[in-house]
């Protein structure tokens, strides 16, 4: 599957309600005082049926937008991409994949209505899957939090969708794209896992293995994810080509990251976009119909920044980790131990939520 197509304007007859949104998009210049009052057939016919076309109808109405962004460890460039955020993003899902640093710390004052999700499992896919849980608007936009995707380009692709496509992904390949960050070691499999989905997906991308995307999120169900690491960017394009979802691509210039060292390992990571390119191609039964994954958010109650008992999340993974060692050595996991894991009654606390994922065959 190829990009997507301009959808063809249809004549739409909305009445009323078409009048109504092109008198809130374009305001008399004259009231009716002015006019020296006009007369109740005049105004009637001012208001007849107003006949849209789709895009336009699209674009009169603007979506509510959901920006999931993982994070492990990037206290020294999250604040750059929050600050950055288009001010029309309704929602910023922050997934911390249990950082030992000031990552969620430096969020929470950079955007105070920030959601936070804390996410046990490791891999970029887990954090992903978790943040789409969380989303709540009608575009979902995926973006790093190093700083190598530009908020500034987000306009792109909330437009792509709203001119007719189901599924945006950028490109460092097309006019007005590029990169400051790609290894020649990466650039050299990302073109190889290019042409091959080329060939097994009948598609005509020029790029693949980059993590800025979009999608209307009732699409969500349809691109089936069970991947956890950075093979989910790979499996959300094709499982969108199998779904057959509208998909376009838009230019985007990846940045170097802002700060910190990437979690990205080329070759374990290069091992599994092929082995998901390979499991998820046509004919053959996915993962994701094989199995049944669920996601349960749960809120908890956290110390606040202001506490003086907050800790990053990566504090809970030690000390859950420590308890399994002890438990395991010494066997035994009685009353007295549990007795230690009672919740503490917090002065000042902070709301996040915690993932509870089960997978079904």
């Amino acid at each position: 599957m190829g990009i997507a197509r301009q959808p063809q304007p249809t004549a739409l007859d909305y009445g009323a309600r078409g009048t109504a949104l092109l008198d809130d998009l374009a305001p008399p210049l004259i009231d009716d005082g002015a006019r020296g009052g006009d007369s109740d057939a005049a105004r009637s016919e001012r208001r007849a049926p107003v006949f849209f076309d789709e895009q336009t109808l699209r674009l009169m109405r603007a979506p509510t937008v959901s920006v999931v962004v993982p994070a492990l460890n990037e206290e020294g460039s999250i604040g750059w991409v929050l600050d950055n955020m288009p001010e029309w993003a309704s929602q910023v899902v922050l997934v911390d994949g249990l950082s030992t640093d000031r990552t969620e710390a430096v969020a929470r004052l950079a955007r105070p209505d920030i959601v936070v999700v804390h996410q046990h499992q490791r891999g970029k896919g887990a954090a992903l899957r978790a943040g789409f849980a969380a989303a709540t608007g009608d575009i979902v936009v995926m973006m790093d939090a190093d700083g190598s995707t530009d908020p500034a380009e987000m306009h792109r692709f909330v437009e792509a969708l709203q001119r007719g496509a189901d599924f945006v992904k950028g490109s460092r390949h097309l006019e007005a794209g590029g990169s400051a960050d790609i290894t020649r070691l990466r650039a050299t499999g990302n073109l190889t896992f290019v042409k091959l989905a080329n060939m097994l997906y009948g598609a005509r991308f020029t790029d693949l293995c980059y993590g800025y995307c979009a999608f209307w999120r009732r699409h969500l169900d349809a691109l089936m994810l069970t991947a956890d690491g950075f093979e989910i960017e790979t499996q959300l394009v094709l499982n969108a080509v199998k779904a057959g979802l509208q998909i376009r691509e838009v230019p985007s210039f990846e940045r170097e990251r802002r700060a910190g060292t990437s979690n990205l390992n080329a070759f374990r990571d290069g091992r599994r976009v092929l082995r998901t390119m390979l499991s998820e191609r046509p004919g053959r039964e996915s993962r994701g119909d094989a199995w049944s994954v669920r996601i349960d958010l749960r809120l908890h109650a956290v110390p606040s920044l202001e506490s003086d008992t907050w800790r990053p999340a990566g504090h809970e993974r030690r000390r859950w980790e420590r308890r399994l060692l002890d438990v395991s050595q010494s066997g035994y996991d009685g009353p007295e131990r549990r007795r230690g894991e009672r919740r503490e009654a917090y002065e000042r606390t902070a709301l996040v939520y915690r993932v509870v994922e089960q997978r079904a065959a």
